[in-house]
Parts: structure tokens; C-alpha cells; sequence
């Protein structure tokens, strides 16, 4: 199973917590807002979903994906 870090772009505003928290899968781009670089590891989902629960937007959500 491959979890994914997926942005909801209307919520987000561009704070850069998610980035501060998770930057071993997040960057920010020119403009403050996160760019996900990679898929969600096992040893990276405790800091995922720690992201996930301080976005003051609730914009990070982890999804998962079947392959």
C-alpha cells in the first residue's frame, strides 16, 4: 500500500508548518506553498499525520492507494 500526502489548494494558505514538520516529503515553492516530493514511508507516517493534525488549515490529508 503507498500512502500519498495530497493538498486540498482552496485550504491551503501557504504557512509552511507542513514543510517545517515533514521536509524529508515537502518543499515549498517560490510562493510559501507546499510541493510534495515523495510518497509517505513507514518511518516518515508518524511525522505525516503530526503534519496533518498542526496544519491550522486541516489542508494535509494522507490518502492511500491500492497497487
Amino acid at each position: 500500500m503507498t500512502r500519498v500526502l495530497v493538498v486540498d489548494w482552496p485550504s491551503c494558505k501557504g504557512r509552511g508548518l507542513c514543510h517545517e514538520l515533514l521536509p524529508e516529503a515537502i518543499d515549498l515553492d517560490d510562493w510559501g506553498y507546499p510541493v510534495v516530493t515523495s510518497t509517505v514511508s513507514d518511518q516518515l507516517l508518524v511525522n505525516a499525520r503530526k503534519a496533518m493534525r498542526a496544519c491550522p488549515t486541516l489542508a494535509l490529508h494522507l490518502v492511500s492507494e491500492r497497487t
